[in-house]
C-alpha cells in the first residue's frame, strides 16, 4: 500500500521522528500558527547530496560489493533536492495551513536498481544476501537500506501544480560526481 499524504504518522516511542515533528506542527497550529509538514522521502539526492546514497557508496566502497537483501525489491521513495526545494516555494505560496505535503518524485526505487548502478560505477560486484546477512552487512545503517515504502504524491501535485522535473535517482546516480572521493 502506498503511503499518502493523509496518511498518518504513527505515534509513540517506536515512531519515525517525523511523527514528533507533526505533532509539534499541530500544536503551533492549535495556537494559530500558520503552519504545513512537507515530508521527505529516504532519498533527496542531487549535487550536495551527504544523506543515504553517499552511504550505500561508502559502503560499498569499503567492502568491495553492493549488497541488496533477498531479492532487492524494497523500495525507497526519492526526490531531487531542486524539485524538493521548489515544493516548499509552493507550499509558502500556494498551501493551506495545516496542510500535509509529499516531497515525492518517484514513489518507489527498488533497492536492487540502486545497488546495480552503484556496483556498475564502481566496478565491484552486487550482490544479493539475506535480510540477516544485509543486515550485518550494512551494520548502523541496516535499518535503513532495509525500508520498503511506497509513497505517492499525487495530491500534492493536484494542489500545488508541483510537477518534479530534475533527473530521478537512478539517473542521477548515474553521473560520476557520486563517485568522486
Amino acid at each position: 500500500m502506498s503511503a499518502t499524504e493523509e496518511t498518518a504518522s504513527a505515534s509513540g516511542p517506536s515512531a519515525h521522528p517525523r511523527a514528533a515533528s507533526e505533532e509539534a506542527a499541530a500544536a503551533v497550529a492549535a495556537r494559530g500558527v500558520r503552519v504545513a509538514v512537507v515530508r521527505l522521502p529516504p532519498s533527496v539526492h542531487g549535487d550536495g547530496d551527504h544523506g543515504f546514497v553517499p552511504i550505500l557508496i561508502g559502503i560499498a566502497r569499503d567492502k568491495g560489493i553492493s549488497v541488496y537483501a533477498d531479492e532487492g525489491r524494497n523500495l525507497w521513495p526519492a526526490v531531487h533536492r531542486l524539485d524538493a526545494a521548489h515544493l516548499y516555494r509552493l507550499v509558502l505560496e500556494k498551501g493551506p495551513a495545516g496542510a500535509r505535503y509529499h516531497a515525492v518524485a518517484e514513489g518507489g526505487v527498488p533497492f536492487r536498481d540502486i545497488a546495480g548502478v552503484i556496483g556498475r560505477r564502481l566496478n565491484v560486484p552486487v550482490v544479493s544476501k539475506s535480510a540477516e546477512e544485509g543486515a550485518k552487512h550494512f551494520g548502523w545503517f541496516g535499518h535503513f537500506a532495509a525500508m520498503d515504502i511506497e509513497a505517492s504524491s499525487e495530491r500534492t501535485r493536484r494542489q500545488l501544480g508541483w510537477q518534479p522535473k530534475q533527473a530521478g535517482l537512478l539517473l542521477d546516480l548515474d553521473r560520476p560526481r557520486y563517485f568522486e572521493l
